[in-house]
């Protein structure tokens, strides 16, 4: 490479960085900034990509929970994966042009408080246009639980879905300590500070209020699927709301979901309940960043590349935590 060839690479980068900077303090500021006339905060909005043409008016938006609901998990605009969902909800309920929500489910469940969030923007969502949720391979615990905020549940007869209740687990490493000759000193100031130590034995009473606790939050969660499925509670505290994870089929008979079938009849069904025949529908996502392309191709030559398993097979749980969760998901 001669003089003149790596002159002109080195000025091609220096403006490619200097627009990035530019980019980055409009959308900083278009992000962060207030309106002066009115002092009211602009929000960022998820880009729109089409993922099943059509030419009728209107659309319908397809929004995407996958893997672990966590409040742990960065969003892509949000700070969270929580606050994304909500962002692309409220971005769908509060657009004229869409008629309908397809609200795809793919997720073991996660934290109780997480989910329950999550729900309560789903159920917001509904109250402005109708919301399917349809259940991919796998929409079980705080799956559900989030998908009893639709206006239908759809799911594959494959899909699993229910394991209806609450866990947490925590571990005792009491006899492991002795065998390498340690000990635990605590100083607390209450009996039940310190109640999911791990180097004790729990006491009578920790175990009973843990128990109240995860008692507590079972009923909330029993108690929205009998509302929203208008199923009686007894009956399903009796029955499927023990914790068992069952198949879309089995959720039909259940009466947990509305109806069976793939993706493309969500699509139809949120057309015919939006009264949006043939409309298109567009998948949210985040908005394209040159910061970020600029990040990948700007890196040394011998950068490493770190591949991580989805969340939903390696879920990271963290301890005293409450969680809606299959117990085979439990560490």
């Amino acid at each position: 490479m001669n003089k003149k060839q790596f002159g002109c690479i080195l000025a091609l980068l220096v403006i490619l960085l200097c627009g990035s900077m530019l980019c980055n303090m409009i959308l900083l500021g278009l992000k962060g900034g207030r309106v002066a006339s009115g002092l009211v905060e602009r929000v960022p909005r998820f880009s729109e990509a089409t993922v099943a043409d059509g030419h009728g008016q209107g659309k319908i938006a397809q929004i995407e929970l996958r893997g672990v609901i966590s409040s742990s998990t960065p969003g892509t605009l949000g700070e969270t994966m929580v606050d994304d969902l909500k962002m692309e909800l409220h971005q769908a309920a509060t657009d004229n042009d869409v008629k309908a929500i397809v609200l795809y489910v793919d997720s073991p469940g996660g934290e109780v408080t997480a989910a329950d969030m999550i729900y309560d923007a789903v159920c917001r969502a509904r109250t402005a246009k109708p919301v399917v949720v349809y259940m991919g391979s796998l929409a079980a615990s705080g799956g559900y639980y989030v998908s009893c905020g639709g206006s239908w549940l759809m799911a594959d007869d494959t899909s699993l879905t229910g394991s209806i209740g609450v866990i947490i687990e925590t571990l005792n490493y009491e006899s492991l300590l002795g065998k390498v000759g340690l000990e635990a000193v605590v100083f607390k100031s209450g009996q039940f500070k310190d109640m999911l130590n791990g180097a004790r034995a729990m006491t009578d009473a920790e175990k009973a209020y843990v128990q109240e606790m995860v008692m507590q939050t079972y009923g909330k969660f029993v108690g929205i699927v009998a509302r929203e499925r208008k199923l009686p509670e007894d009956q399903l505290r009796a029955g499927i709301a023990d914790g068992r994870v069952i198949s879309g089929r089995d959720a039909l008979q259940d009466k947990l979901i509305d109806q069976l079938g793939q993706l493309e009849d969500a699509y139809d069904k949120a057309r015919e309940l939006g009264k949006a025949e043939d409309a298109p529908v567009v998948r949210y996502e985040a908005p394209f960043k040159l910061g970020k392309l600029l990040h990948v191709f700007g890196g040394q030559s011998d950068a490493k590349v770190e591949v991580e398993l989805p969340g939903a097979l390696t879920p990271r749980l963290e301890a005293g935590r409450l969680y809606l969760l299959p117990s085979f998901f439990a560490p």
